[in-house]
């Protein structure tokens, strides 16, 4: 499938467990989520009943948050944080479960702010393992666990895609998984002042996924001025056969209008 939505950033007006068969009804063959829950375990009828909407709808769970804290409030993960590096870890087969019982294979990791009064290279160690325990988790059901640069949150500490690839070769090296990949988010790159030309050249073997908005202002793809099109062609040519997630925000009526109905599945 070229392209997957992002239903917890896009077709916000419905309730979430509608959002899949919106998706579907607007042409698409795929969707990702942040984790859609309010709390790390969530009761086992939430799971159950987010598990058949996804079913019912037709369309394939293309890729899965795990739990990162309270988004809102300007949470950014739990990975490196050793307050709730628990919830973390019981939130890792919750997920896998949910991966395994709607075929999603891509789970995205928020690697969690800068705490302060820790040291980062406590927050870091901490990072790794528990990278290496969330790929553990997946690796039973042949999934990988995505990394991404964030922007908008200085205390993220990951801001480029060498930031992403110097964690995940870390955890390569002292714990020996290798079911990690870079989440190629363009517009997190963008806004950070990256040269995304050059990272797509230099880094495209390790991009696992690719996320698109456009900038200034996270919209729809031509809403600012970046040439999100050429580079999801460049992908293309290089080999990235994986979906393309749409990860933007807008109150358009047609959230889709700048993508043709052909083009979408």
């Amino acid at each position: 499938m070229p392209y997957t939505v992002n239903c917890s950033i896009l077709l916000t007006g419905r309730p979430l467990l509608e959002r899949p068969q919106a998706a579907r009804d607007a042409g698409f063959a795929g969707v990702e989520f942040w984790w859609p829950f309010p709390v790390a375990v969530p009761a086992e009828a939430e799971v159950d009943a987010f598990v058949q909407a996804i079913a019912d709808s037709g369309v394939q769970l293309t890729g899965l948050n795990f739990f990162a804290g309270d988004m809102p409030g300007g949470d950014r993960g739990l990975v490196s944080w050793p307050a709730r590096s628990p919830e973390l870890r019981d939130n890792l087969d919750i997920v896998t479960r949910i991966g395994e019982r709607t075929g999603c294979r891509q789970f995205n990791a928020l690697y969690g702010n800068r705490v302060e009064g820790l040291e980062a290279a406590e927050q870091d160690t901490l990072g790794a393992e528990n990278l290496a325990l969330a790929a553990q988790a997946v690796d039973r059901i042949g999934g990988t666990v995505l990394l991404e640069p964030v922007s908008g949150t200085p205390a993220y500490p990951l801001k480029t895609s060498a930031d992403v690839l110097q964690v995940l070769d870390r955890v390569a090296t002292q714990h020996g998984a290798t079911n990690l990949g870079l989440l190629l988010d363009v517009y997190h790159l963008a806004v950070n002042g990256a040269d995304v030309d050059r990272d797509i050249e230099a880094h495209r073997d390790r991009v696992a996924h690719v996320q698109i908005a456009d900038a200034p202002g996270r919209g729809a793809p031509g809403s600012g001025d970046l040439p999100i099109q050429q580079w999801i062609e460049d992908l293309r040519g290089g080999g990235y056969t994986g979906p393309v997630g749409l990860e933007y925000k807008t109150d358009a009526d047609d959230p889709f209008a700048w993508l043709p109905t052909d083009q979408r599945s």
